[in-house]
């Protein structure tokens, strides 16, 4: 398979998730009488908003992250690594199955708890396609910096850590586990949280 069919698959399959995502708002289908009533509808709405967010900043990190260990580190595809992104996509198409499950139930442990898992799930398996990206020897991959690849580990471990604390969290405040998840995708949008980080964990200089 050439790289150029996987990348397809991938950004056709990330287009449909992130676009199924917007489907849970749902505008109520009533006549209001005033401003007020339509007010405190939309204001209903607030967590199905809050979930299409976090969950659309989500994928899009790890539609960045696939893009880069997909396209930009591997010079090759095989079969392993296409079972890798086999899994890693059955895990993304169902974001708006459990964001959809947040959105409803966002104060309940359970809910906000297998969202977790989910994310833990998708960052595993990342991580996995990272790694037989980097060192297999069946993919060839061009020389990456120390800190590159430091910077890569620390990108896609965040969001695992902080879903692990988030889960046993939730039985104490879901709005600090959602805060969780929400900072864990703020870290992955910008490059200078990783500089911040490298502060006080650099890289070393072997490959990690």
């Amino acid at each position: 398979m050439s790289h150029t069919r996987l990348d397809q698959l991938s950004d056709g399959i990330f287009a449909i998730v992130m676009t199924i995502l917007v489907f849970e708002i749902k505008i109520p289908d009533f006549s209001p009488t005033s401003n007020l009533d339509l007010w405190i509808a939309i204001k209903d709405l607030t967590p199905a908003f809050v979930s299409y967010i976090l969950s659309f900043a989500l994928l899009f990190t790890y539609w960045r992250a696939h893009h880069f260990f997909i396209s930009i580190y591997a010079k090759n595809v095989d079969v392993h690594l296409t079972n890798i992104n086999a899994l890693f996509f059955l895990f993304i198409a169902l974001i708006p199955s459990t964001s959809s499950l947040l959105s409803r139930f966002s104060e309940n442990e359970l809910a906000v708890s297998i969202f977790g898992i989910h994310i833990i799930l998708i960052g595993l398996t990342l991580f996995w396609m990272r790694r037989y990206v980097l060192y297999s020897e069946h993919i060839k991959n061009p020389s990456i910096a120390p800190r590159e690849i430091h910077g890569s580990t620390v990108r896609t471990m965040i969001p695992i850590v902080f879903a692990l604390i988030a889960i046993p969290l939730s039985f104490l405040s879901t709005g600090l586990s959602l805060l969780l998840f929400t900072l864990a995708v703020l870290f992955n949008l910008t490059p200078a949280s990783t500089r911040f980080f490298e502060k006080f964990f650099p890289p070393s200089g072997a490959n990690s």
